[in-house]
């Protein structure tokens, strides 16, 4: 008789619960901002943060900051915090992380994009639309940046 090896569990990441935790948006030079010529300077800030939350449960945040300038005052600031909760199983523990890190806040975005560009509009501006972005490229990018960080911090330093 042979014995055979046990199937490892199967990887799944499941979409528990979309979420926005917190949004704002300021107009500080309301009204008179809507009297101006809209040609604005457009900074827009990604973030990600992942938390785990007990058992295969990951919570994964993307904040996004939206600032648009006329000359050197803002027209608008607009933030939000886009959450989402995640059942993440039969990864190794390396693994999760580049889930949280590059999947999953690639999952979140489409609602957080839409999010801004509701307040946006809401606020009385021309809607801004956010560009793609390849979390999982960013995520491979961060990693190559540590090594090499890692790596030159590691190297002997010749003194002279």
């Amino acid at each position: 008789m042979s014995e055979q090896a046990p199937t490892p569990p199967a990887r799944q990441v499941l979409l528990q619960r979309i979420y926005l935790k917190d949004a704002s948006v300021e107009v500080p030079q309301a009204p008179q901002v809507f009297t101006r010529q809209w040609t604005p300077q457009v900074d827009v800030q990604v973030g990600t943060a992942a938390m785990p939350l007990g058992g295969s449960a990951h919570q994964v945040m993307l904040s996004i900051t939206v600032t648009a300038k006329l000359g050197e005052e803002v027209a608008f600031l607009v933030e939000i915090h886009q959450g989402g909760i995640f059942d993440i199983s039969g990864f190794a523990e390396a693994e999760i992380q580049a889930v949280v890190a590059g999947y999953c806040p690639g999952v979140i975005f489409p609602f957080a994009r839409e999010a801004v560009a509701d307040l946006i509009q809401r606020s009385g501006f021309p809607p801004i639309l956010l560009q793609p972005i390849n979390f999982e490229a960013l995520y491979v990018e961060h990693l190559a940046r540590s090594r090499e960080q890692n790596a030159a911090a590691a190297a002997p330093s010749t003194v002279q």
